[in-house]
């Protein structure tokens, strides 16, 4: 009885088996000198690895003037290191760094043909990914690579059959996509409801026949008087501690005294002019009455394993935090400082313009601290709930404004704390806050539960697409037929060949 590794190891009738280079031409990618790249169209398109790849062919960004190794069209390109597997088709003549290699058909042999198969193939590549700092194959791995051929017809009809059952998988997955970013724009524009008054404007005619109506200003005026007297009582702290300093011979470091909180500039109608236009009852006014000062998060080094998490800018995903890939600090200097408290929202202040401003709202989950790259908001009291200020920083309207005063780098974007501060933020009283909180999530729950739901049928699409190429090429997707040309011939006449077959 056949074993599993020779089962899976067995042959279909008429194929066989072969290494990379008796099939195909292999040609390792090598980058160019820098100063040959361009972004005027000069020259070849320039692809260096998985990032320009599409879902079938890459899209160019750069463009070699003076290419070192050529990619024909019709290759496969195969990503060859961080990360290693994924392929994609060369429309065309291409220049390609070390992050490719380009895998040439015989001229008999249809492109798509070797791009399916090595699609079946990409799990087991990517295993063989090796590197401590990004995986990656070599050109030994790959010339060593066995292949299972079929025969040449049967190539051609696994080919059609593939491309037929994809048709209809990839119809469901873009109906898929389309709903998911149907999402997108539902999620947006609840949001924006909530912050126009639209979901809570059945709610203040209700408490306004009642007379429970709260004031804006009289909230604002409330936040104001808790910030000084906030701060009053931080500053004597610092005196009582100072006293206490001084009294014990000065020794350390001298108790830090507190900033005065800064004064907030009333808004000019340029920062409001993109708002839209509040219910009565609500005012405008800037987020940073909310807090004695924004505070910057830890830039201490982190570790894989530590006393607790140090949450970072990729922690934060719609509106939440996500505790997966977590690093670590066990400093107590660290901790003491930055250790967050339930309630204070995290701003993430810089990365590419698509990121900046992300926001999540701690809930005390588990014990934490903040990266650097983060901003907190502490907010004074109970007359603000988080998640009112967490939901409006996600929201067009902050979007907006995050975009006309962010600083734009060479790659990444920034708000910095006084920017945050100075953020436009309609104030409603604390009852109205916690309706809308209510309304917001009693529609995402509903987002939430549907973008599971899609999620689960694309892991379920991929999954289906890979058995198909998993049973095309252990040659159980179409029959075969025993009056094919056996693949063996095929391989001698390919041997045979005098050059590398090309493409011209």
């Amino acid at each position: 009885m056949k074993s599993g590794a020779e089962k899976e190891e067995a042959v279909p009738c008429g194929w066989t088996k072969c290494k990379l280079p008796e099939f195909c031409y292999l040609e390792m990618g090598q980058s160019p000198p820098s100063d040959t790249y361009n972004s005027d169209g000069i020259g070849l398109p320039f692809y260096q690895g998985k990032s320009e790849f599409g879902d079938l062919y890459p899209n160019p960004e750069k463009y070699c003037s003076a290419p070192n190794k050529i990619a024909k069209k019709g290759d496969i390109l195969l990503s060859i290191r961080a990360p290693v597997g994924p392929t994609n088709l060369s429309p065309h003549e291409a220049c390609i760094g070390r992050g490719l290699a380009a895998i040439r058909p015989p001229d008999s042999v249809q492109s798509k043909f070797l791009l399916f198969l090595f699609r079946s193939l990409e799990k087991r590549i990517e295993g063989e990914g090796t590197g401590t700092t990004f995986k990656a194959i070599t050109k030994d791995f790959l010339v060593n690579l066995e292949l299972k051929i079929p025969p040449l017809a049967e190539q051609y009809r696994i080919v059609e059959k593939i491309e037929e059952l994809f048709s209809d998988l990839d119809d469901g997955i873009a109906s898929l996509k389309r709903a998911q970013q149907q999402l997108k724009v539902y999620r947006q524009a609840v949001l924006k409801w909530a912050f126009e008054g639209k979901l809570t404007a059945q709610w203040r005619e209700e408490q306004q026949r009642q007379g429970k109506l709260e004031s804006a200003e009289t909230l604002l005026a409330q936040i104001k008087a808790e910030r000084e007297r906030r701060y009053q009582a931080e500053l004597a702290q610092w005196q009582a501690d100072v006293a206490a300093w001084e009294a014990n011979g000065k020794a350390g470091k001298k108790p830090r005294k507190p900033g005065k909180p800064k004064e907030l500039l009333p808004l000019t109608p340029e920062e409001t002019q993109e708002l839209p236009e509040l219910p009565q009852q609500w005012l405008l006014a800037r987020l940073g009455y909310l807090t004695l000062g924004v505070e910057y998060g830890t830039s201490a080094k982190s570790d894989k394993e530590g006393k607790i998490p140090v949450l970072r800018m990729g922690n934060i995903q719609n509106c939440r935090f996500d505790w997966n890939d977590l690093v670590f600090t066990s400093d107590e200097e660290e901790i003491a400082k930055y250790r967050l408290q339930k309630g204070d929202v995290l701003f993430n202040r810089t990365n590419s313009p698509e990121l900046v401003g992300k926001t999540a709202v701690y809930q005390g989950e588990r014990p934490a601290i903040f990266a650097g790259y983060l901003i907190r908001i502490n907010h004074l009291s109970n007359l603000i709930d988080s998640k009112y200020i967490n939901y409006f920083l996600n929201s067009i309207f902050a979007r907006n404004h995050g975009n006309k005063v962010k600083t734009d780098g060479v790659n990444q974007s920034n708000i910095n704390g006084q920017k945050l501060m100075d953020y436009p933020l309609p104030y409603t009283g604390i009852n109205e806050q916690l309706q809308i909180v209510e309304e917001i999530e009693s529609r995402l729950s509903i987002c939430d539960s549907l973008e599971a739901t899609i999620t689960e049928n694309l892991e379920r699409a991929e999954a289906l697409r890979q058995s198909i190429l998993k049973r095309a090429f252990e040659g159980k997707l179409v029959p075969q037929d025993p009056n094919d040309e056996p693949a063996s011939v095929l391989l001698e006449r390919i041997r045979a060949s005098k050059s590398p077959p090309g493409r011209g």
